[in-house]
């Protein structure tokens, strides 16, 4: 491979980037999403690049720091930056092990410090006034209904569950299969008012949905087809609307409200972590500051020396 990449002529970088794309996806598995958020930042690090006379597969470290330094003055936000200079570190590591080049530029570089935002949550009657807002009577409320059911009482991303086909349910069990980042398959409980809802789902919307269609998608769109992320993103934006919720909400909104408050009655900080198919527990913990938020806050409220 690497003697195809050395003596690539047309177009190098455009090669030289979907080669390292393709690497990502055959070793690492990654999602379409994340490869597509990279190959946006090397394009762009390639177009700026190109103004100043030069190739991805000549990029010095000073070019670098000059592109980082062009991208602070145009306001990128600190995590945007990160993400860039953490996708340039992979793309010239992988080039020097096809021996594409000899030295890679982002080294000695540091990324840049971040502090780490915690999520937005929703409190549990928050949760309760979205789910209550789709009408059951509405075939496409109650498709609707049963996903924001489904999405929080399982945690589920919102990829995974627009992508759910009826193979991946155990009704017997009550459990769904997942496969998550990675390519990892995980079990996740639904829980008794979801799994009801799921079967009358089952029982009388789907169908009615699809009308004579094939599909094996579990929440088909009118057209029978499977749901965008964009297009459930917008259902959870009029729902909020409809409950009279005035914060910010996405359909990742319902998995942090999941882990909380699962935290907030007590779940383990492992357990929580097998749910939502983090590899990292460190990727977890950060529910358990909100959690401590959430216990602080009652305490002030409630507690006579608050």
């Amino acid at each position: 491979m690497s003697s195809n990449l050395a003596k690539s002529k047309e177009y190098p970088g455009k090669v030289l980037t979907e080669a390292y794309l393709q690497f990502l996806w055959l070793e690492k598995g990654l999602s379409d999403n994340t490869l597509a958020a990279y190959r946006r930042d090397i394009r762009a690090y390639a177009e700026w690049l190109k103004l100043q006379g030069s190739r991805l597969e000549h990029g010095q470290r000073k070019e670098l720091l000059g592109y980082l330094s062009y991208q602070n003055k145009n306001r990128i936000s600190a995590p945007s930056s990160a993400r860039m200079l953490s996708c340039l570190r992979g793309f010239y590591r992988y080039l020097i092990s096809e021996g594409v080049v000899a030295k890679d530029p982002t080294q000695e570089i540091d990324n840049p410090k971040l502090g780490r935002p915690l999520p937005k949550v929703l409190t549990e009657e928050d949760v309760e006034e979205l789910l209550a807002a789709p009408d059951p009577q509405d075939l496409v409320g109650f498709r609707d209904k049963v996903m924001l059911e489904l999405i929080y009482a399982s945690g589920l991303r919102v990829s995974e569950l627009v992508t759910l086909e009826l193979s991946q349910l155990n009704m017997r069990q009550g459990v769904v299969r997942v496969t998550g980042k990675g390519s990892k398959d995980r079990l996740v409980p639904i829980g008794e008012v979801a799994l009801d809802w799921l079967m009358r789902y089952l029982r009388q919307g789907r169908t009615l949905l699809l009308k004579d269609m094939n599909s094996e998608v579990l929440f088909p769109s009118k057209r029978g087809r499977m749901m965008t992320r964009q297009t459930f993103w917008y259902r959870v934006k009029y729902y909020a609307q409809l409950a009279g919720i005035d914060k910010p909400i996405s359909p990742h909104t319902l998995r942090h409200a999941f882990a909380t408050h699962l935290l907030n009655h007590g779940a383990d900080l492992r357990v929580v972590q097998l749910l939502l198919g983090h590899s990292d527990l460190s990727t977890t913990q950060i529910y358990t500051h909100i959690a401590q938020q959430r216990l602080q806050s009652l305490h002030q409220q409630h507690h006579p020396r608050g």
